[in-house]
C-alpha cells in the first residue's frame, strides 16, 4: 500500500526489526493471501505480522533496556521539530508511534531519520553492524477522534497484548510510562532554553 503523506496529518506508524519474521513466512502469507480481494489481504497481512511480532520472534534485542531507551530517545530527538509526537511504543521486535508531521516535514524523511539514527545506536550498543530495520514502515493516517484514541489505547496495551507486562504503566519504553513522559518534558525545555 501507498504511503499518505501530507501536512499536519496525524499518522498511526510501526515498523519492525529486520530479523522479527523470516521471509520465507512472509513470502508463504503473500502467496496464499493473493486470491484475497487486495484491501482485504493487506489487513490480514498486517494482522499476521501483529501476532508474530507480538509473538516475539527475531533477536528481540530492544527487549534490552539499553536499546529500548535508544529507540525512544531518537523518537524524542526530532518531536516539535519535525513532528509532534503523540504515543509510542517500543517493543522487543518492533515500535509503534503516533505523530503528527510538523508543516514542512515529510513522512519518508521522518522514518528515515528516526530509523537510521536508532539502528545506528543498537547496532553501536550490541557491536554489530548491518540491517537492524525492515525496509519499509506502516502508515495509516488518523482518520476521527475515536480513530486517534484508539491508536493511543493500542501503543500502550500492546506490551499487556503481548504478555510483556500485567499492567501498562509498567512498560518503561511507552507513551504510558509517566517517565518516558518526564524525559520527553525534559528534553523539551532543555531545547527551549537552547534557543
Amino acid at each position: 500500500m501507498p504511503h499518505i503523506d501530507g501536512e499536519n496529518l496525524t499518522q498511526f506508524i510501526g515498523w519492525r526489526t529486520a530479523d522479527s519474521i523470516p521471509t520465507h513466512v512472509l513470502e508463504a502469507w503473500r502467496t496464499e493471501l493473493a486470491r484475497v480481494q487486495e484491501l482485504e489481504s493487506w489487513k490480514e497481512l498486517a494482522r499476521r505480522t501483529e501476532t508474530c511480532c507480538d509473538e516475539g520472534h527475531g533477536e528481540c534485542l530492544l527487549r534490552e533496556p539499553r536499546a529500548a531507551r535508544a529507540v525512544q530517545e531518537c523518537l524524542f530527538y526530532d518531536h516539535l521539530c519535525n513532528y509532534r509526537l503523540h504515543a509510542w511504543v517500543v517493543m522487543p521486535n518492533h515500535v509503534h508511534v503516533l505523530l503528527s508531521p510538523l508543516p514542512g516535514a515529510k513522512l519518508n524523511v521522518i522514518m528515515r531519520r528516526v530509523k537510521t539514527a536508532s539502528a545506528n545506536a543498537v547496532n553501536r550498543i550490541f557491536g554489530r553492524k548491518g540491517k537492524f530495520w525492515q525496509e519499509e514502515f506502516f502508515d495509516r493516517f488518523i482518520r476521527s477522534e475515536d480513530h486517534f484514541n484508539g491508536c493511543i489505547r493500542y501503543n500502550e496495551w500492546n506490551p499487556v497484548k503481548a504478555k510483556l507486562c500485567t499492567d501498562p504503566k509498567k512498560w518503561s519504553w511507552s507513551s504510558c510510562s509517566a517517565d518516558a513522559w518526564a524525559r520527553l518534558e525534559f528534553l523539551e525545555q532543555q531545547r527551549e532554553m537552547g534557543k
